[in-house]
């Protein structure tokens, strides 16, 4: 057992392989659970590897060597053995609810009361994922952004129930992996950053359906512009720096920022003709054949950006 403790991987996908790899940098020892063998072992195989490509590459994280950290995770098929001992839980099942309630369900059994049950959905509120559990007061959402090895933002988000010390110590466990954790005051439908991601989707919906501008040429305007500023900083400090303050800011530009969102339309659902032509348009610049391909250069592009953020902070 290391100095650090034991963290808790429930599901062994990406989601939980890239989980795994983090809390092994920082010196815990994981324990991986899914529910057959094959899939435990497929995982642990799948990190192992993973871990010697990036300490080749020179992109591993932490002080250890990638030996050092695949030695610190291991695999189990028994839910017991997964929680034991455990002073987190991350769950990384799909995004089914009631498969979810149905885990909760048994972890809610077995568990103490100084075991954080965190789960990465991007989906379900806290308060729905515990309503019904006797450790309801235990469990926090810790969402991940994908792929989060490389993208370090972590939501963490309680419900009215969460105490406060499970907020308090899962924030500073996220801290500890080397991840900017930020903690939701109260839980809200799509978290912050998905609520701001569709706001962006929306408007981009209109754009196109308007005949404002094709596909290519918004998600121009977000890589090779908004996106070149978001990198770095935040919308409030770009504000802050894009005039003499933020209080600034303000005084230039409120009235005309309220009259151009004054004409904003409603949130449309994704549905209908335009679908197929986002779609059409999107494919013929990325085929779905080299999506695959496509997602790699995406991968490696944020992992060289990791790198410059890190040595520009």
């Amino acid at each position: 057992m290391s100095e650090k403790g034991k963290i808790g991987i429930i599901g062994s996908g990406l989601i939980g392989q890239s989980w795994a790899m983090l809390f092994a940098s920082a010196h815990y020892n994981v324990v991986i659970y899914d529910v057959n063998l094959e899939q435990v072992n497929t995982a642990l195989e799948k990190i192992k590897s993973e871990l010697i490509t990036m300490e080749k590459n020179n992109i591993i994280r932490g002080s250890l060597s990638a030996e050092q950290q695949i030695e610190r995770i291991t695999g189990v098929i028994k839910l017991e053995e997964v929680i034991e001992n455990a002073i987190l839980i991350q769950e990384c099942i799909p995004e089914v609810l009631a498969m979810k309630q149905q885990l909760y369900d048994q972890i809610d059994k077995i568990i103490g009361s100084l075991t954080i049950i965190s789960s990465s959905t991007s989906t379900f509120l806290p308060s729905v994922l515990s309503e019904k559990m006797e450790h309801r007061n235990q469990l926090i959402v810790s969402h991940p952004v994908n792929p989060p090895y490389f993208v370090p933002l972590v939501e963490i988000v309680p419900s009215e129930w969460t105490e406060d010390w499970v907020i308090k110590k899962t924030r500073t466990i996220m801290e500890d992996i080397k991840q900017s954790p930020v903690t939701l005051a109260k839980e809200i439908p799509g978290f912050a950053l998905n609520r701001i991601q569709y706001a962006i989707l929306n408007e981009c919906w209109h754009l196109v359906n308007d005949g404002v501008l094709n596909v290519k040429d918004i998600d121009t305007v977000m890589s090779e512009g908004l996106g070149m500023r978001y990198a770095f900083l935040g919308p409030f400090e770009t504000a802050h720096l894009n005039a003499e303050g933020f209080m600034n800011y303000t005084e230039r530009y409120s009235n005309s920022m309220f009259g151009v969102c004054k004409q904003f339309k409603p949130a449309p659902k994704f549905e209908g003709p335009l679908v197929t032509v986002i779609a059409d348009q999107l494919n013929s610049i990325t085929s779905l054949e080299e999506i695959p391909n496509r997602r790699l250069w995406r991968d490696q592009s944020l992992i060289k950006l990791s790198q410059l953020k890190k040595y520009n902070h």
